[in-house]
């Protein structure tokens, strides 16, 4: 067998400053997904876990101990231990992770991380959809059960990237649709996501320089031209009630999107802050 990639890298050259990303037909007649790096070729599966792994007979890592954790925290026997039916393990009330589990969830979201931007070029916005949200489920378990802090913290600085890249997935399935209304929702959605974040961090700065929340507010600003006009009336509802709700952030997004709109909106409509 040779194994010298040299001829199947020659016939695809990698190309600077673009992400070359295309689908083939494995050898077992299943599609798999290539990204052409500098040095090479990334493979990976369209489904499942990226590298075709099962680790421990689940589908992923995150998968296995969201079982273990959905088995912990079972209601107990009223009488007896607590035992794990399926496998007559005892359960731990207080199951957490350990550093070298939460290393292995980190380098397995990596994965996911690569094969989610190279679908996201090729417009598969539903895979998309599937692995940011299956990332966002690795954050949300490390925060919640690794053992260390620093493991606790080690993803959350990628949490705004996930998240803007999901709701561009979003609101890109809805404009292949035809619905830029529901885009911008998508996109509201996201930003207002991204918002709550950086509050509970105590973070306001944070948010007002965030890369993608800037990068969400303009593909929002290029979607709202494309509304209909009749959309208006609603917007202006959905800006008075963030208003009586003193969402003033979701307001002054709204109120600009109906300027953009051509919309005057009266005093009485205007945002405060």
């Amino acid at each position: 067998m040779n194994r010298d990639l040299t001829d199947i890298l020659k016939d695809w050259p990698y190309e600077p400053g673009q992400l070359n990303v295309r689908i083939i037909e494995g050898l077992d007649g299943e599609p798999r997904l290539q990204l052409r790096l500098d040095l090479g070729v990334l493979q990976m599966t369209t489904h499942g876990r990226p590298d075709g792994k099962r680790p421990h007979g689940f589908e992923s890592l995150l998968d296995y101990h969201e079982s273990r954790l959905d088995g912990a925290i079972q209601s107990p026997p009223e009488e007896g231990p607590e035992t794990d039916v399926a496998g007559g393990e005892d359960l731990d009330p207080e199951i957490t992770l350990s550093n070298e589990e939460c290393r292995e969830l980190r380098e397995e979201a990596a994965q996911y991380y690569h094969r989610y931007v190279a679908l996201f070029v090729l417009d598969d916005f539903e895979g998309v959809v599937r692995d940011t949200t299956r990332n966002l489920r690795v954050l949300d378990m490390c925060s919640a059960y690794a053992e260390d802090d620093d493991d606790r913290e080690a993803l959350e600085p990628v949490r705004p990237y996930i998240t803007m890249m999901r709701s561009r997935a979003l609101a890109g399935r809805q404009i292949a649709a035809g619905e830029p209304k529901s885009a911008v929702l998508c996109i509201d959605d996201g930003i207002q996501t991204l918002k709550d974040y950086f509050d509970e961090r105590d973070d306001e700065a944070g948010f007002e320089r965030c890369e993608e929340v800037n990068l969400l507010k303009a593909m929002r600003d290029q979607l709202v031209p494309k509304l209909p006009v009749s959309q208006k009336a609603e917007l202006r509802a959905r800006m008075r009630d963030a208003i009586s709700a003193e969402n003033y952030e979701l307001a002054a997004i709204l109120r600009d999107e109906l300027r953009q709109m051509g919309d005057s909106t009266r005093g009485g409509d205007t945002p405060r802050g």
